[in-house]
C-alpha cells in the first residue's frame, strides 16, 4: 500500500514568512508603492501570488498591477529568500523528512509557490530529493483552499485519501486537505494561530516537526 506524506512548504518545511514580507517590501518598492503593513501581508501567505497581490492592492487578480508585482516579486525572491534558504529550515525537518523516508513513506509537497520558486527553494534548503512529487500553484487550475492541489498528489502517488495525511501551518492547507478528504496536521510554529487552525478541524496539531513525524508514523502504519 502506497503511504502519502504531503507537506506545505512556507511556514512548514521552512521558515520563510519573515522572509516572505521583506521580498513583498522589496517588489513594492520597485513598483514605487508604499510597502503594505507587515500583519496584512502576513495574512496572505498560502495563497497564490495573484491573490496576494490583488488582496494587498485592490485589485481583480488579472489587473497589470498584480502582473507587475508578481514579477516583481519573482526577482526579490532570487537574492532575499533563496541565499538564506539553509538556515530557514525548520528544526527537526531534515531529520524528520529522512525518517519518514526509511519508513518508505512517499514525500509530496503541495504549496501554493509557482512550481519552479518551490523547487528553488526546496533546491536551496538541500531538501528537494526527499519528495518524489511537486504540486506548485501553477500546476493546477485551483489552488488551496481548494482540493485539486491535494488531489493531484494523489493521482501522482497512485494512492487514495485514506492512505494520505496533509501537514499545513495554515487553514488554507487544512480545509484543502477537508475538501479532498485527506487528515490533516496543522503545525503551530507557523503563520496562523492555534485557535484559528483549530477553528479548521485538523485531524491532530503539532507543535513542533517531531510531532509532526510520530503523528504520521501513528497515521499511517505500515503493512
Amino acid at each position: 500500500m502506497t503511504r502519502v506524506a504531503m507537506f506545505d512548504l512556507d511556514g512548514t518545511l521552512v521558515d520563510s514568512p519573515r522572509a516572505i514580507v521583506e521580498t513583498f517590501d522589496a517588489a513594492f518598492e520597485a513598483m514605487g508603492i508604499e510597502p503594505r503593513d507587515p500583519a496584512d501581508v502576513r495574512s496572505t501567505i498560502g495563497l497564490p501570488l495573484e491573490s496576494a497581490f490583488g488582496e494587498l492592492l485592490g485589485v481583480p487578480r488579472d489587473d497589470i498591477r498584480v502582473v507587475e508585482g508578481v514579477a516583481r516579486y519573482q526577482e526579490a525572491f532570487r537574492t532575499v529568500i533563496l541565499p538564506r534558504a539553509r538556515s530557514l529550515v525548520f528544526p527537526g525537518v531534515a531529520e524528520g523528512l529522512e525518517e519518514l523516508h526509511r519508513r518508505d513513506i512517499v514525500l509530496a509537497v503541495a504549496t501554493s509557490k509557482f512550481h519552479a520558486s518551490a523547487d528553488a527553494l526546496l533546491s536551496a534548503a538541500a531538501l528537494r530529493d526527499r519528495f518524489a512529487v511537486l504540486v506548485g500553484a501553477d500546476d493546477v487550475t485551483r489552488p488551496k483552499p481548494h482540493p485539486e492541489s491535494g488531489q493531484a498528489v494523489l493521482d501522482r502517488c497512485g494512492a487514495e485519501p485514506e492512505q494520505a495525511v496533509m501537514v499545513g501551518d495554515t487553514t488554507h492547507d487544512l480545509l484543502m486537505a477537508q475538501a479532498a478528504g485527506i487528515r490533516s496536521i496543522a503545525v503551530t510554529y507557523g503563520v496562523h494561530a492555534r485557535s484559528e487552525l483549530a477553528a479548521a478541524d485538523p485531524s491532530y496539531i503539532a507543535d513542533d516537526f517531531d510531532d509532526v513525524v510520530a503523528y504520521i508514523v501513528k497515521d499511517l502504519p505500515q503493512n
